[in-house]
């Protein structure tokens, strides 16, 4: 496990930006954090690591974004309005998870038992006594860790 502090988006953007560049494919990652730690900055940073150059966006309404212009291709998935794991079935989630790209899945407890177990867990939280930009990112699996 590896813990990481940060004290704005840029930190956290950039953290994630190295993840990014030495990011092999089939890597899964789950993000986990409250609403409005920086998930949405975290992938921002992720895809750019990855050479993706259009912009990202929460992929709330659409359940899976994919970017295929960079080193290797970024599906980002938002599972928060997900009822019933047999939805992500009807998606086809698991070309997305056993494919040649990296997957990054938020609100990924919801899905739990469809997520392999050598994911990267990736957890964002606040510390508000810490000052409103803080974070502590901790992350899980990396290297076999």
């Amino acid at each position: 496990m590896q813990r990481f502090e940060t004290n704005s988006p840029e930190e956290t953007f950039l953290l994630a930006k190295g993840l990014g560049e030495k990011a092999v494919p089939g890597q899964i990652y789950t993000l986990n954090g409250d609403l409005g730690v920086g998930k949405t900055v975290f992938t921002q940073g992720m895809a750019v690591g990855l050479g993706i150059d259009e912009p990202v966006n929460s992929p709330t309404f659409t359940i899976v974004q994919e970017y295929e212009c960079g080193r290797l291709p970024l599906y980002h998935f938002d599972v928060y309005r997900i009822g019933d794991p047999e939805e992500m079935e009807e998606i086809g989630y698991d070309d997305y998870f056993f494919g040649e790209g990296i997957t990054l899945i938020e609100w990924a407890e919801l899905i739990e038992e469809l997520i392999p177990e050598n994911r990267i867990s990736v957890t964002i939280e606040k510390d508000p006594e810490k000052g409103f930009d803080y974070r502590m990112i901790t992350i899980e699996g990396m290297d076999g860790q």
